[in-house]
């Protein structure tokens, strides 16, 4: 199974447990989270399933189970480079080596304590730096300079592996003497608020209540199917319908005015009815003010539909 068949197979599950909870689902959700590299949390179904009245299946093959996960994390490789780039990250003039490492789960893309590692030009010493969503996917670096002080600075994303596509992502930038964090993508999907709403004839209103703006959707690049199944003939809706804003599923480094200091292009994903169901991307070009990231301008984009 590839790795969206595994999320789509331990949606499945969860949603199965909560319906019955039986012990056979919470084994086939802890056999899905191994296969996924999820060793940490297979351990907890299989928990589950022993407490049960009849487990699923006998107990001892859960034990065995349940061993094999735990010898095979407590094996695991000491973190390795996943990727590294170099430049000069602190203002001396020589250049650096920063890195990101982790822990690769044992078959699967799935990194674990992904950690920012730095290594000084002049000195050879070691900086590792925690960050708060520390496992995920195709963990990337790019160094840059967002801030204007011709210092390159370090932007780490991870793929969160979420149904949303969503990412963590984090700018670090060397201040005051020492390497600061100066974004951070919860904190900004915090800040932002939105309303979706489908309207009468054919349309849907997003509004970003931060910034005080209202965009109207045209849905009839949705195609006459979909119109049918949540419009009336006469153009209205045959019931209110809400849809929603993800969070950040992809923050990009763009140099817009050529300058050399980059700005970061943010894009948010809009759902309708349910999240499969996209009608756009919000999309916001964040630029620093020497204090934090502001969004300098913002619109809405969408899928071009058949001529």
């Amino acid at each position: 199974m590839d790795t969206n068949d595994l999320r789509t197979a331990i949606n499945y599950y969860h949603m199965k447990i909560q319906e019955t909870n039986d012990p056979y689902y919470w084994y086939c959700l802890a056999d899905m989270q191994a296969r996924a590299g999820m060793i940490g949390e297979a351990l907890n179904p299989i928990d589950n399933a022993r407490l049960m009245t009849y487990p699923y299946p006998v107990e001892r093959e859960l034990v065995n189970m349940q061993e094999n996960l735990q010898n095979g994390s407590s094996r695991q490789n000491r973190p390795t480079v996943i990727t590294e780039k170099r430049g000069d990250v602190n203002g001396d003039g020589m250049i650096d080596t920063v890195f990101l490492t982790g822990n690769k789960t044992p078959d699967s893309p799935f990194w674990q304590n992904i950690t920012l590692v730095i290594q000084n030009g002049r000195t050879n010493q070691y900086q590792q730096i925690a960050m708060k969503n520390n496992a995920g996917y195709n963990p990337t670096l790019f160094l840059g300079d967002f801030t204007g002080d011709k210092i390159n600075d370090i932007l780490v994303v991870i793929d969160s592996g979420g149904s949303g596509g969503t990412i963590y992502a984090y700018v670090f930038a060397h201040r005051n003497g020492r390497m600061r964090q100066i974004f951070d993508s919860d904190i900004f999907n915090e800040g932002q608020k939105y309303g979706v709403s489908y309207e009468d004839y054919y349309r849907a209103s997003v509004i970003s209540y931060s910034q005080n703006k209202k965009y109207i959707l045209d849905l009839t690049y949705k195609g006459k199917e979909y119109l049918a199944e949540i419009y009336n003939a006469n153009g209205t809706l045959k019931e209110p319908i809400e849809g929603w804003v993800n969070p950040i599923s992809g923050l990009y480094p763009i140099d817009f005015n050529r300058d050399g200091t980059y700005e970061l292009q943010a894009y948010q994903r809009i759902a309708g009815r349910y999240n499969a169901d996209g009608l756009g991307f919000v999309q916001a070009v964040l630029t620093w003010n020497g204090r934090g990231f502001v969004i300098d301008r913002q619109n809405v984009a969408i899928v071009g539909g058949d001529n």
